[in-house]
Order: structure tokens, then sequence, then C-alpha cells
């Protein structure tokens, strides 16, 4: 190509309308279309007028939106026209999706650039939208800096349809005037996405992702409405970091809060950085000229090992389904068609990577009629996405589980926890006959317990955190060991025996509870998913008397340190709330323990004595006076 002198002047010889830009293309040639919001509408317009007359194009492209259906001209023709490549590993779940399944190339996002940088897959034509050129003849892909930016490098012919529309973007955005071939200046909105619908499940999602993320982590999130709700509920977090494939305008809403500040991340700091824009013209304004923001290409932004160097790194992403295995499915957002799992792989890798990081999936337990479960106990036909050995943290309405180094066992019994109640029993025994748990395995009154998130508290004794929460169904190995930890007179006391053996039937009622009519209280220390549990406190309602009888034990190195007396009271609160009557205990007169527990509730404490044992109980309608409460 012949320069001129002065850019401005090249600029001006290379001015042509887009149907001349188009007309310059070849048949037989490779063709890249710009992705997602950016996508260059004038320039496809114009190609699909010209698709009669050029044969044997391969069109190159992320998903699009199709606002002129290239797929359909590849039906009619049957590909003779033109075929289609969409480097995007989705779902084909959705009708338009399935109808052109032949046209995906499954591909890493992080990998993508460099086919075309190394030739592996030589792009012949670029078609990209660029900002106006600036004093210097820079021009910035905007909102579509990902694959594109690899692609306008690489191509042999470069047409850039320049849009004052499209927000001039920092980073390594640029592309110079001198290294485009032909240029159309035409004006028109970018495309957008339109407001999600937030169903109210997703808020319950949002909650329980948000007591994760701790204050200095740097997120990584989805598209999605799920993801709308996680974001929304970071909206009171301090000092967070943003590194992710996309940019929305929740995560503008984020930074303009302050939740967003981008000091400790670690790398790249005081820098939202991102490789696509997508969301309203209102995003597009905030990332014009803004010099906190930085756009970089996919094989940068995607890169596991420069994911993993972010401090907390959290990657945020929406599944469709799960099965009970852990292996993974996604697919596109039926909003946005951009949603695709083709980067999923790189942040989950690099974010379990980064010191302090975690991945978290998220998903609704069920279909929007409640017909179907989207936890499976195999995924079948369905694109895995995520092996099920990468998969971390996964989150429905239900709760959040921890499949880290969980057996397949202790995987089914997790996620059937988070499933919706009426699927849990058919996932039950599905897993019976797919061997995926002893089939003398009984659920138990876990079956439909909805799990009290509200129960749980944080506290710290020592400078350790220790957590009092409700049990779960995949706690049973871990109420297991603490009853095998306890010293003898600990025994004695919890079970009125020496006891030198805790099977299933000590442990499962302890762990399978329905929080209601059975409930069980662990202090648990250490990382979620991996904790030790230091205390269990339980109650069992007593169905003639409606009184609840609780039993507690502690670890003798936690003992002394107010763990039994927040069970008691927590435990009161809950069984009070479901309306039981008072609680009840059986023990002996030398348990001081247990005395003086039930005498620290502001309730009137009964005692009677039968020769062998202490009764204690108390009613919830019986107050106490308030200098006989044991503070």
């Amino acid at each position: 190509m012949t320069r001129s002198l002065y850019w401005a002047d090249g600029y001006r010889e290379k001015l042509m309308t887009a149907a001349e830009a188009i007309a310059l293309i070849r048949p037989g040639k490779r063709v890249f279309i710009g992705s997602a919001c950016g996508e260059p509408q004038e320039l496809v317009r114009a190609l699909s007028e010209a698709a009669s007359w050029v044969n044997g194009l391969e069109i190159v492209r992320m998903m699009s939106r199709e606002t002129t259906s290239l797929s359909a001209i590849a039906d009619k023709t049957k590909d003779h026209s033109l075929s289609i490549r969409t480097l995007y590993l989705g779902s084909t779940e959705n009708e338009q999706i399935a109808r052109h399944m032949r046209f995906i190339t499954p591909v890493n996002m992080s990998e993508i650039p460099d086919l075309f940088l190394s030739r592996k897959l030589p792009l012949h034509v670029a078609l990209v939208q660029v900002s106006p050129p600036d004093d210097f003849g820079w021009m910035s892909l905007g909102i579509s800096v990902d694959v594109t930016l690899a692609a306008a490098q690489s191509a042999d012919l470069v047409i850039a349809q320049v849009n004052p529309m499209m927000p001039r973007t920092m980073g390594q955005s640029f592309i110079h005037v001198n290294n485009v071939h032909a240029i159309v200046e035409y004006t028109e909105p970018l495309l957008s996405t339109p407001m999600r619908d937030q169903i109210p499940v997703t808020e319950w999602i949002g909650k329980h992702i948000a007591r994760f993320i701790e204050d200095g982590s740097t997120i990584q999130i989805g598209l999605d409405a799920a993801s709308k709700a996680t974001v929304k509920a970071l909206d009171e977090k301090n000092d967070l970091g943003f590194h992710s494939q996309y940019i929305t305008d929740d995560v503008m809403h984020l930074f303009a809060s302050g939740a967003i500040t981008n000091r400790k991340k670690g790398l790249n700091n005081g820098k939202l950085v991102a490789s696509c824009g997508i969301g309203s013209p209102n995003l597009y304004e905030f990332l014009n000229d803004n010099p906190g923001v930085e756009f970089r290409p996919s094989n940068y932004v995607n890169d596991p090992f420069i994911i993993s160097q972010h401090n907390r790194m959290v990657s945020l992403n929406v599944a469709k389904s799960i099965d009970l295995t852990g292996q993974v499915s996604a697919e596109a957002s039926e909003h946005t068609f951009f949603a695709g799992v083709s980067g999923i792989p790189d942040f989950v890798r690099g974010a379990k990577r980064s010191k302090g990081g975690k991945s978290i999936m998220m998903l609704y337990s069920s279909s929007r009629d409640g017909k179907e479960s989207n936890i499976v106990t195999s995924l079948k036909d369905t694109a895995v996405v995520l092996p099920r050995a990468d998969t971390h943290y996964v989150a429905t309405e239900y709760g959040v589980v921890n499949l880290f180094g969980k057996s397949l066992q202790e995987r089914v019994l997790a996620l059937i926890e988070i499933a919706h109640p009426d699927h849990r029993e058919r996932l039950f025994e599905e897993a019976k006959e797919a061997r995926l748990i002893g089939r003398e395995r009984k659920l138990r009154d876990a079956i439909r317990g909805i799990y009290p998130v509200h129960l749980e508290e944080t506290i710290i004794r020592d400078g350790e955190e220790i957590t009092i929460r409700p049990s779960k169904p995949v706690d049973e190995r871990r109420i297991q060991e603490h009853y095998y930890s306890l010293e003898r007179s600990d025994i004695q006391r919890r079970f009125f025996h020496d006891k030198a053996s805790f099977g299933r039937n000590d442990v499962e009622p302890a762990s399978q509870v329905d929080y209601i009519k059975d409930l069980t209280l662990v202090a648990v220390v250490g990382e979620f998913g991996f904790g030790r549990v230091v205390g269990v406190g339980e109650y069992l309602l007593l169905v003639d008397c409606n009184l609840a009888e609780v039993a507690f034990s502690i670890s003798s190195d936690y003992q002394g340190k107010g763990i039994g007396s927040l069970l008691i009271r927590k435990l009161a609160r809950a069984a009070r709330y479901n309306g039981i009557s008072g609680l009840l205990a059986y023990t002996s007169p030398q348990n001081r323990g247990m005395i003086s527990l039930f005498k620290s509730l502001p309730y009137r404490v009964n005692t009677s004595f039968d020769g062998e044992s202490l009764t204690l109980s108390c009613r919830f309608d019986e107050m106490a006076d308030s200098d006989t409460v044991k503070k």
C-alpha cells in the first residue's frame, strides 16, 4: 500500500461508499466481521447486498445479533455464496443458535487472537468499526477490542466504518489510518442491549454470592440477570477491582457508587480492564476518553496467567445446567446472544490460581416454570463448558456449595442440597441408579428443607473467625470427625454413655434436617467447604408437647469461647420462629455446662430430677426475672 506523506491525505484517498468498499472483496476470501456491539452494521448490510455476486466467502465472527442475517443467506444458497465460522462455544438450545450449529467453532477466547496473528486461520478481509481519528491519525476500536484488534492487525484488507458514535476507548485499542485500506464514513447508533428483567430468585443468588466476595477482591462478571443481581449485591463492598471480558452498565454503576476503586488489584491498579463493552448508550458515553478504563485484546484479558496475578480474583459466571458430578453447560443469553462461554474456562482457571481467588458458577435451580431441574444427573448430549475438575463454587437461590476436592458422592449430596426441593428426591434416586451414591443412603428430611441463610453468623474468638450456621447434608463427614475428636467426658455428656463408634445412624440425623422440626447448627473454622466442625447444637421437635429437645457438643480446644451460649440462643430463636413452644434437655446433674446454657436464656427454667437424669425445660411465653438470667 502506498502511503501519503500525511495521514490525513491518505484518509481522504481511502474514503468510499460501503458498496465500493465491499466491491474490493474478491470471491473465495475469508472475511472477519467486528464482534458484539461493535459490529459495523453498514458494512454488513452492504456485504449482504453483494452476496449474490460474491461467491465462496467464509465469514468469521463472534456471536452476532444478526441485525442483517448473513446466516439466512448461507441457508438460502446452501453455503455457496458464503459460509460462516462462528468463534463461539455456546449452547444450541436457543432455536436460532441451534439452526446454525454447523457454523460453531469451539475455541477458548484467549486463543483466538493468536489464531489470527499466527495465520493458522488467515484472514483476507477485516470489517471493523472505529471512532474518528485523533490529531495523529489513530482510530479506536472502541467497545470491540477482544479479537477485533488481532483481526485488523493480521488481515490483508482492512475496511473501517468510521462512526462518530463509537467511543474512543483507552488502552490497547487503536489502529492507525495508515494501516487501513478503505474507509466508510457512516453515522449510526451502536448496537445496544435492552434492560434485562430480574426475576426474584436472582436476588437470592446475589445475596448468597456477596457473602463470599471480600473487600479488595478483583471481580470478573459474565452476562445474565443472575450476574446483574450479583452486581447489585456488591454495592456495599469496598475497594473492588475489575478485570473482565465484558464491561456493562452494572459495572459502570458499581464504579460510580465507589464499590469499584481498582486500588488493590495487584495488576493494572487504578484501571478497569475489559476487552468488550456491551450495554446502553450511557455506558458508551462513560467509556469515551475515560482514562480509568483500559481495553485490551482477549489474549491478554482472558489469559489465565494474567488473570491469576490479581489479588483475590473472583470469577462470576452463569451456567445453564450442571450435573451431579460437577460438569457445567452454559449458553448465550436470550437477551443478548453475547453471553458466550468461550471465556469461562479461562477465567475459572485463572481465578482459582490467584492468591485468595475463587470461581463461582451461578444458575437457577430450575426452569422458570419450575418443571425442569437445572441440576441434572447427567448432561448427556449437552455441550460441557467446564469439566468437573475445574468446577469450584456453585450457587443457586437455595445456597452455595464448594465442590473442590469433593468425591462424587459428596458432590451429589452438595448439589441436591441446592437443587429445587421439588426435584431433590428424583435426583437422589437417579444418583443411586447411576452408582454415584450408595443404594443404602437416605435423604431424610433434607428433601424439603430450605436452607435458612439468616441463621448464619461469623464471630471472632482469639483472632480466629468461627462461623455458626445450619448444617447441610454435605457436612456429614465433618460432623462425624467432630464426634470422634471429642474427649471421653464430653462424649458421655452428649450421648449419656461411653461411645467409641459414630456410624451413619449417629451422623445423618445431624446433617440431614428440615430446618423446622429438626435443626442442627454447626460451628466451623477454616475455609468454606473445608472447615473443621468444632461445635454442634441440635434440636428435635417432640410433637406431643411441642417442645424441642436440644443437645450440644463442643471440641475441647474451643470450650470457654462462648460458642455453646451462641448456639443455644440461636436454636431458641429459630424454634420460636418455627412455632415451637420451648426447649427441653435431658442431662446429668453434674453437667454444669448444660445447666449454665439454659440459665443464660431469658426464659424461666424448670428443673426436675428422676434419680438418674436431670430434665431442664423452658417455655418461650414464660420470661425469667431479669436478675436471674446469667449474663
